[in-house]
């Protein structure tokens, strides 16, 4: 790309789960009693498939683990699933600001005092709630309401839509995520993708940083625009 064609970083796009906050063990626990229930084997490292992907995407994944197939109409699944939210809901009433991810929120501060946007791009329909009880809601512009949504993760609906709520052009972002296909979805709309984890779960990410305390705001915008 020649400096004619270089584009200007405007925002930052971040997931929820995994980078701002941890909640993936209320989700597991969630999970894990309604497995019980079902009489499903259901495991730590099985709940790893489940990030980034949808509730009820989650409980087919879940249901499809079943050592007899199980057939349940539509509502039941909805039951399903309703019953597994408010099991989390419940849990995700002891999140105080002490369970934001190191070094996160100093990452936002520097990206919000250089004049950029900043949006949040979860699959969790409980996203308010969490960010409320994090106490930084007023730290980004925008929260995409994906109930709204047609497609999950990896499909870059939600993330086309933070950079437009947000009055950027895709090329102009950059999305934060902990989960491959969040990846494959920030890629997809065409920004720039920080990967927090394991670097062999992330072929496609522009950068991977083993933790959030690794975010350096100035170092990834110079990332950014030498890409």
């Amino acid at each position: 790309m020649n400096m004619s064609e270089a584009k200007t970083l405007k925002a930052v796009i971040f997931d929820l789960d995994g980078v701002i906050t941890d909640t993936a063990e209320y989700h597991y626990r969630a999970w894990n009693a309604i497995a019980i229930e079902l009489g499903i084997p259901f495991t730590r490292e099985f709940n790893e498939h489940l990030k980034g992907v949808s509730r009820m995407d989650s409980l087919k994944l879940l249901l499809s683990q079943a050592a007899t197939p199980l057939d349940y109409s539509t509502a039941e699944l909805e039951q399903l699933a309703d019953r597994k939210n408010k099991l989390y809901v419940e849990l995700i009433e002891t999140i105080t600001p002490a369970d934001l991810l190191p070094g996160v929120m100093t990452f936002v501060a520097d990206i919000r005092a250089a004049g950029l946007a900043t949006g949040i791009a979860s699959a969790s329909k409980n996203a308010i709630a969490v960010l409320t009880r994090l106490d930084v809601m007023d730290q980004f512009d925008i929260i995409v309401d994906v109930t709204k949504l047609t497609n999950n993760k990896p499909d870059p609906e939600i993330f086309l839509t933070a950079a437009e709520q947000l009055g950027a052009e895709p090329s102009e972002c950059i999305g934060v995520e902990d989960a491959a296909s969040g990846v494959d979805a920030i890629k997809a709309a065409g920004m720039y993708a920080v990967a927090v984890g394991d670097a062999v779960h992330f072929p496609h990410a522009d950068i991977v940083l083993p933790s959030t305390a690794e975010l350096d705001f100035r170092e990834l915008a110079q990332r950014f625009a030498e890409k």
